[in-house]
């Protein structure tokens, strides 16, 4: 139930030694065709890793054939030779693809690269080639999950995704647990369809589907510079869908990775909903719910199991949001606690101890709501990432 679930694709997972501890850390899908059109998203740092700039390059030719991803590096900030090092990449790919089992006819302007790690330092290439000789070796219509494992950092479990439709499917994996803020988050992520569809549809159900989605969990507030979300159509089961039925598959399976995502989340012991009712515009509500998910206050508030609703509106009151702070009501787990801007419900009457928490906002303001989803910040997040070059 992955990327090698629509028809058409392949996909491998093989350990080539860049990372300590000999798991897998290097991923090949391949599109088999009939279609190879593409589309992708990318992060919005402007400091972006050599893999983003060189996707992003191939993603303006509209064909992607194949992408390659590894985890055990970033190479980000890693200047010039870091870029030479990815077209090296993306250059062996297509030679190994070319002279495979099915001699696909590839250019290294057809493949993708992405790479997830430690940012700031080159990639073994010595390791790194002779993996993506061998992940083409293994390439199988069945090696989607171990695509997926090979594409872990500090990801706990894998995270797949399939939704099926009447003759067509769209199926995606995705890496990331940490950094996971607006405008992406450390992802990597491969989608794909069996569906027949040109790059602006492509382009248009990814974009749609990600601004309610990817965009839509923080974390920690931090942003990666290796980013990257593929949407890749093989055309293989000869169906067409509209732009609306292929964006709701798409952005089915990009909600349900985003949840994994957070699920999944450094140290996290609460996985919290914020959804913002009542705001004038959507804007409002996105900006009151991203300021309020945000927040340290509030997540070591949650950390602590502890309801506090004051901490909720301080946040909400740093906005550009329309709203009159006498207005306000904020419930926590269904609980309204705070009613006109001040206390309602006993606030002893939230049960925190569960790990799923809901949050409401209502700004009466208008019609328009947002859901963005989040983490309490644990002394656990605080060790794994002061740990975690070392």
């Amino acid at each position: 139930m992955t990327v090698t679930h629509p028809k058409g694709f392949r996909a491998s997972g093989i350990a080539a030694g860049l990372k300590a501890s000999g798991n897998a850390d290097v991923a090949l899908v391949v599109n088999d065709g009939p279609d190879y059109t593409a589309a992708a998203v990318f992060t919005g740092n402007r400091v972006k890793a050599a893999p983003v700039l060189w996707s992003q390059q191939v993603l303006k030719g509209g064909i992607v054939r194949a992408v390659v991803l590894n985890s055990g590096g970033a190479n980000a900030c890693t200047g010039s030779q870091g870029f030479r090092d990815t077209h090296a990449t993306a250059e062996h790919t297509a030679t190994v693809l070319r002279g495979g089992a099915n001699r696909m006819m590839i250019g290294p302007g057809d493949v993708a690269v992405c790479s997830t790690g430690l940012i700031g330092e080159l990639l073994p290439m010595d390791k790194l080639l002779p993996g993506v000789s061998a992940a083409a070796k293994a390439l199988a219509a069945d090696g989607g999950s171990r695509a997926a494992e090979a594409i872990m950092t500090t990801d706990t479990v894998a995270k797949n995704a399939v939704a099926q439709r009447d003759g067509w499917s769209v199926g995606g994996m995705a890496k990331g647990a940490g950094m996971l803020a607006p405008a992406l988050a450390t992802m990597l992520v491969v989608i794909t369809t069996d569906a027949s569809a040109d790059n602006e549809v492509l382009d248009a159900a990814l974009r749609a589907a990600t601004r309610v989605t990817f965009d839509r969990i923080d974390a920690d507030g931090c942003m990666s510079t290796n980013d990257t979300v593929i949407l890749l159509a093989s055309g293989a089961s000869n169906r067409q869908p509209t732009l609306e039925e292929l964006t709701a598959a798409v952005t089915e399976v990009c909600h349900d990775l985003a949840q994994q995502l957070i699920a999944d989340a450094e140290g996290a012991t609460k996985h919290i909903a914020i959804e913002v009712q009542g705001a004038a515009s959507e804007t409002d509500a996105v900006q009151v719910g991203r300021t309020v998910a945000g927040n340290n206050l509030v997540k070591t508030a949650f950390f602590g199991n502890d309801p506090n609703w004051g901490r909720i509106l301080a946040a909400i009151g740093t906005t550009s949001a329309a709203f009159e702070p006498d207005r306000i009501d904020v419930a926590i787990n269904g609980v309204w606690i705070c009613k006109g801007g001040a206390a309602a419900e006993d606030r002893s009457k939230v049960d925190l101890s569960g790990r799923d928490v809901s949050v409401t906002i209502n700004l009466r303001e208008g019609e328009m709501s947002a859901t963005i989803w989040t983490t309490d910040l644990s002394h656990a997040y605080v060790h794994e990432n002061s740990a975690y070059s070392s």
